[in-house]
């Protein structure tokens, strides 16, 4: 094997650079054949894993690294903070690309979909497996547009450690926070890294203060920037004062310098950084007792003394228990400052053994993995990433899943290299998958390697929650979590070119909804379109482009529409009875139901019983009426939106013997019909939370333009020369706001917006929008 891969890298200078070889993809014998690569690039990249010039290692350490020396981290950030400029000099820099990628040109590694290259955005996340000094990261890149939120959900289940990349010039924006929000939420360890000092306005002090401020978090300065702006050079390491200088002749950011700091040649930076590391030192020693009780031990007399292995650890275990953030900047567009935050990201952020996950006692060491991501390939069919938690995941074999309590059978096994594949032959717990085969699961499912392992796992953990006199559901013992799918806001209708391309459309939506949680497809009961439902503007007209290219269709999608939602404001009763015949068989339901607001918000209704009603009559029947009442509220009276914040109750149930279920839910659905028509109605519109960055001199037009749109502005924010404007406005007043704000702002102005609440309309609002309605439901 050993003679095989030499033979491999004294010749891959000869192989095309515009393929990767799947080297490893064959059963293992005592030669390796490459198979045939995967996907045509159009861009030159390196060879396998841990082949990089002539370092050659064995097959296993090059596929399955130690748990110790694997990372599994993400980029997160807001929009243009530059995650994906980053990620491209990661490769660049780790030997895995041979040419730096760039957004503007649209030949970046990980934003590989049209969509993405023309827009210079990232949609898609895209995982990037690859080696530094040692270690095998597996990076994802996230998008940082509102509308794709789930896209960062899901990659931040799976991740050990994450990148929060900040622009230096705004700091923390409203993007930023929400990731945040959602890596405390997985309790991820992340370090910051301050992009961008390049740029006119950069600040380092301003961005680590809106870290202190706006992220609540305490920012570990490991380095300074020497310079600022156009004067930016290089940065300070503060653990080692050291500088490293970047070479300005240099075009590809490769050649930098490290001189450790002197008196006779940098007095103030030496100064400014002897200070810096006391401060790091002291702030590192109150959030870590074993660290503590080192510095005031032996280097009470003198911190200079203390060695950088020992603060670096100290970080490392700060870093890990969440109370403090560790900070670096440097700029990925002018390639500097990139191989020290690879370096901090090796040695801060945690291995999978490190990250303590309680369900892995269950398996003792069996197969368990959680499906995080579905992409649909034309050739091979659904792929879909896996995160592995515990033994080893191998092709041509058998797995369970526990959510669809099925069996399915991976065909293929594959490194993730973005948009090209590498085959394997196994690969261990710590690592992230790419499978071919798996055509039922879906995203956050949970994989085992049989169902017996399964019910194993299940008897342990009933034995240890029997001890502890703690009571679940066997099979919610099992379950990873998986992410929360938020609804959505917008949708519209979508129509094929002819009638006789309604199968091939619907293939194609069932898909992409396989891919993307976030996208719902319904159909509409009185029209019978279809309708496509998701997160924004952007999300929907990306679907509607992706149909187009990927599958060959040509669609047309209606106009926009806001997704309502209704309420009631006060109680009312009412009855129903169904008696029908049906051949010789007479079914018969008779209900009597109450409505009433609810007490506590809540998406889905609320279903109670009366005393009166019998126990053992419910017993059979529960499921029918409760299927009746929310199949009742998913079409309110008002506008045939969803009914939300009602409590149903249930006094009366009469059922003849023989009557069926289905008879009862239509009664109960009809029933329920009935007394929301009764009660006073609300319509509840989606309000957005705004945020709008502008130059001082176009702030008014803003204001004015937002107070036409029913907006409500919370406060407006100084940042350098900009200021921020922070408010709430309804859904429908927003719709194509980008337009209009880059026409009043001559395009120097940016917004970010995010679902905040669902609102009571005023009566004046709701009857014009009913008004709207009715003109257009009759002029149909």
């Amino acid at each position: 094997m050993l003679t095989s891969l030499r033979i491999f890298a004294v010749n891959r200078q000869k192989m095309s650079s515009l393929y990767i070889n799947n080297m490893c993809g064959c059963k293992i014998t005592t030669r390796l054949r490459p198979s045939k690569p995967d996907v045509l690039l159009g861009k030159h990249y390196s060879s396998l894993p841990g082949l990089i010039g002539n370092d050659i290692k064995s097959l296993h350490s090059i596929i399955n690294p130690p748990i110790a020396k694997i990372r599994n981290i993400g980029i997160m950030a807001h929009i243009d903070a530059g995650k994906t400029t980053t990620t491209e000099r990661i490769l660049y820099y780790s030997g895995y690309t041979r040419s730096l990628g760039d957004v503007d040109d649209g030949d970046t590694v990980t934003d590989f979909m049209a969509q993405e290259r023309e827009r210079g955005i990232t949609i898609q996340s895209a995982a990037v497996t690859f080696d530094w000094k040692g270690y095998r990261v597996n990076l994802i890149d996230t998008p940082g547009h509102v509308d794709f939120t789930l896209e960062v959900e899901r990659c931040l289940r799976v991740l050990d450690g994450a990148v929060a990349v900040l622009d230096a010039s705004a700091g923390v924006e409203a993007q930023t926070l929400t990731v945040w929000r959602q890596a405390d939420k997985h309790k991820i360890p992340r370090i910051c890294f301050l992009n961008k000092m390049d740029k006119t306005g950069a600040s380092f002090k301003y961005a680590v203060e809106s870290i202190r401020e706006k992220l609540k978090a305490k920012p570990l300065l490991l380095q300074l920037p020497i310079g600022e702006a156009k004067t930016f050079k290089g940065v300070i390491d503060i653990v080692n004062k050291e500088k490293l200088l970047w070479n300005s002749n240099s075009d590809d950011g490769k050649d930098f310098e490290r001189k450790p700091l002197l008196e006779k040649s940098d007095p103030e930076l030496l100064k400014e950084t002897v200070e810096a590391r006391i401060a790091l030192i002291e702030q590192v020693a109150d959030l870590d007792d074993e660290f503590a009780d080192l510095v005031l031990g032996k280097f009470s007399e003198n911190f200079d003394l203390l060695p950088a292995e020992k603060l670096q650890t100290a970080i490392h275990r700060v870093t890990l228990a969440l109370t403090a953030v560790p900070v670096l900047c440097g700029s990925a567009l002018k390639n500097k400052a990139i191989q020290p935050l690879l370096d901090a990201i090796t040695m801060y952020l945690p291995s999978p053994e490190e990250r303590n996950y309680d369900f892995l006692q269950w398996y003792n060491g069996d197969l368990c993995a959680l499906a995080f991501k579905v992409l649909h390939d034309k050739q091979r069919g659904p792929l879909v990433f896996t995160r592995i938690y515990s033994g080893t995941l191998k092709p041509q074999s058998a797995i369970h899943n526990i959510n669809g309590n099925c069996t399915e059978k991976i065909s293929r096994l594959l490194l993730p290299f973005a948009d090209q594949h590498i085959e394997i032959p196994s690969l261990t717990a710590g690592n992230i998958a790419l499978t071919v085969g798996l055509k039922q699961t879906a995203t956050g499912d949970t994989l085992v390697s049989s169902k017996s392992s399964a019910l194993a796992a299940a008897q342990r953990a009933k034995r240890r929650e029997e001890k502890q006199q703690r009571q679940s559901c066997e099979v919610e013992r099992l379950l990873l979590a998986g992410v929360e799918i938020p609804e959505p806001v917008f949708f519209c209708t979508i129509e094929p070119s002819s009638w006789a391309k309604q199968p091939d459309l619907d293939h194609a939506l069932k898909c992409l909804q396989r891919e993307d949680p976030s996208l719902k497809v319904k159909l509409d009961p009185d029209s019978g379109q279809t309708v496509l439902c998701g997160m924004g503007e952007l999300h929907l007209e990306i679907i509607h482009d992706r149909i187009k290219r990927e599958y060959g269709l040509e669609t047309y999608l209606g106009p926009l529409q806001v997704a309502y939602r209704e309420t009631i404001m006060s109680s009312a009763r009412a009855t129903d009875t169904l008696d029908r015949t049906l051949g010789d068989k007479q079914h018969f339901v008779s209900v009597e139901l109450e409505a009433r607001p609810g007490e506590t918000p809540s998406v889905t209704p609320v279903i109670e019983y009366a005393k009166s009603v019998s126990r053992d009559l419910l017993k059979d029947s529960q499921e029918a009426v409760e299927n009746g009442v929310h199949n009742a509220c998913l079409q309110g009276p008002l506008l045939g939106s969803p009914i939300q914040d009602v409590t149903i109750t249930l006094h009366s149930l009469v059922i003849h013997p023989g009557t069926s279920a289905t008879m009862i839910s239509a009664c109960v659905s009809r029933c329920v019909q009935k007394v929301l028509k009764k009660a006073d109605k609300q319509i509840l519109e989606p309000l957005m939370h705004l945020e709008v960055t502008v130059p001082r001199d176009f702030l008014s037009p803003v204001l004015a333009d937002l107070a036409q749109r029913r907006g409500n502005v919370q406060e407006i924010q100084t940042r350098q020369y900009n200021r921020v404007v922070i408010g709430f406005v309804p859904l429908a007043e927003i719709m194509g706001y980008s337009t209009v704000l880059r026409t009043i702002t001559s395009g120097s102005a940016t917004f970010v917006l995010e679902l905040s609440t669902y609102r009571a309309m005023n009566p004046q609002d709701q009857n014009t929008l009913l008004s709207q309605k009715s003109g257009t439901m009759a002029r149909k």
